[in-house]
């Protein structure tokens, strides 16, 4: 399959050069999310200091804005590498973790949306909701709605903020507004390991620095994330084993297991 050739090609071409993804996210998945990039071939860099947020982002070849562990000097950070990045053609990832919570995520994101225009929304049902409707509230971080429910205000969520949307849940979907792409790889897992989302976040960061079109780049994060998951699952049976196997997949993954295993609807 044509889909198939391509993600085999971009994960040798994301090995070959291992792109630089900077990351400000929280302080939960920083370990999580850098040892899965390296897993997968990336070469991640944790910078939140408002005092080099302009050399950094210049220096990468993807943005994460993860809002996971919010404080006024870090929204700060956030919106100077945005902009940077934005400046110079860097792609962006933003995952509003927790958007829907409080008014302050929720304020943050819309806000980051409005002036840095990430290339890439990537969450859970709730908090695409919580962006796309006024008034819709989330449990924390943890999402109250499928990604099937939020599916429709996503399509419009792309079509508002120009936008790829993804959308983490037993079925992934990924969205540009009118072109949608169903993933129904990965496993139960992956839901009773702390960061999985972020991951997600990460590693479509790391195909965006390496594919220019934010569409392809979710879509195969997604897929890379299913199968890793079901890799995973397949030598572990509780949550602590998944994890480490899970990196292991990360890093052992290739054309045969993405040729054998991608489901897409």
């Amino acid at each position: 399959m044509k889909d198939q050739k391509q993600l085999i090609q971009d994960l040798e071409k994301l090995r070959e050069k291992a792109p630089l993804v900077h990351n400000i996210t929280n302080y939960v998945v920083m370990n999580s999310t850098a040892n899965a990039l390296i897993s997968i071939g990336a070469s991640p860099v944790m910078a939140h200091a408002t005092e080099e947020m302009e050399e950094m982002a210049s220096l990468a070849s993807a943005l994460v804005i993860n809002i996971g562990t919010l404080s006024e000097k870090w929204v700060e950070a956030m919106h100077l590498a945005g902009k940077t990045a934005k400046k110079k053609g860097i792609p962006v990832v933003l995952d509003p973790v927790g958007a829907g919570a409080t008014t302050f995520r929720t304020n943050t994101t819309k806000d980051i949306i409005q002036e840095v225009r990430p290339q890439v929304i990537r969450g859970n049902g709730s908090e695409v909701l919580a962006i796309a409707q006024a008034g819709f509230t989330t449990k924390g971080v943890d999402s109250t709605a499928s990604a099937e429910k939020a599916l429709e205000a996503a399509k419009e969520l792309a079509k508002n903020a120009n936008a790829v949307v993804s959308i983490s849940g037993k079925t992934d979907y990924i969205t540009k507004g009118e072109d949608t792409r169903a993933i129904t790889n990965g496993h139960p897992l992956m839901g009773k390991v702390t960061g999985t989302g972020c991951t997600a976040t990460a590693l479509t960061a790391a195909f965006a620095g390496i594919n220019s079109d934010p569409f392809t780049a979710a879509t195969e994060a997604m897929v890379v994330m299913g199968i890793a998951g079901e890799m995973a699952a397949e030598e572990s049976d509780a949550p602590g084993t998944f994890y480490a196997k899970f990196l292991d997949a990360l890093y052992k993954i290739d054309g045969e297991q993405i040729q054998n295993r991608w489901k897409n609807e």
